[in-house]
């Protein structure tokens, strides 16, 4: 097993691997992204977006998608989480541990103050797994998300 971080010829498998975790997630019409999207988000002249990816004889097991975020409090960045995922035949072989892994000696290494995630509250096998690993729910914070027609509405606003 090798994790590495992701290669342009990397993203229509890791493109392949969002459309399946959609499918996990019950949203299997969700996606919007395309490879020349991700490609431009991942490595454009300027990307906001990384990722890094499980590899065993060749072939993409998994992958890490995050970006950075910034605590005010304690002055530094951490790491946002924006999906794990590893191929249902893969699981249970350490890919996903061996990727949140990389995203926390990054972390450690740059200084970051966190790594941080969401999960789906119906996700106990993920919730089983994030908490073996010593991770924590926030159970203090509820995530907010303007989209569709309002963030339309709102952000329209001004104009």
């Amino acid at each position: 097993m090798q994790i590495r971080p992701a290669r342009p010829e990397d993203v229509p498998v890791i493109l392949e691997l969002i459309h399946d975790l959609a499918i996990y997630e019950k949203e299997p019409h969700a996606v919007k992204n395309t490879v020349q999207a991700l490609e431009q988000n991942l490595f454009g002249e300027n990307p906001a977006i990384f990722a890094h990816v499980a590899v065993d004889s060749g072939a993409v097991q998994g992958f890490a998608l995050w970006f950075l975020n910034y605590s005010t409090w304690e002055g530094v960045h951490g790491i946002y989480l924006e999906d794990l995922y590893v191929r249902p035949e893969a699981r249970g072989k350490g890919y996903g541990k061996a990727l949140l892994r990389t995203l926390a000696e990054i972390a450690v290494e740059r200084g970051y103050a966190r790594v941080e995630w969401c999960v789906l509250n119906w996700n106990e096998p993920s919730i089983r797994f994030y908490k073996s690993l010593g991770a924590v729910p926030q159970d203090e914070w509820t995530t907010f998300r303007l989209t569709g027609d309002a963030l339309t509405t709102f952000g329209g606003a001004a104009a």
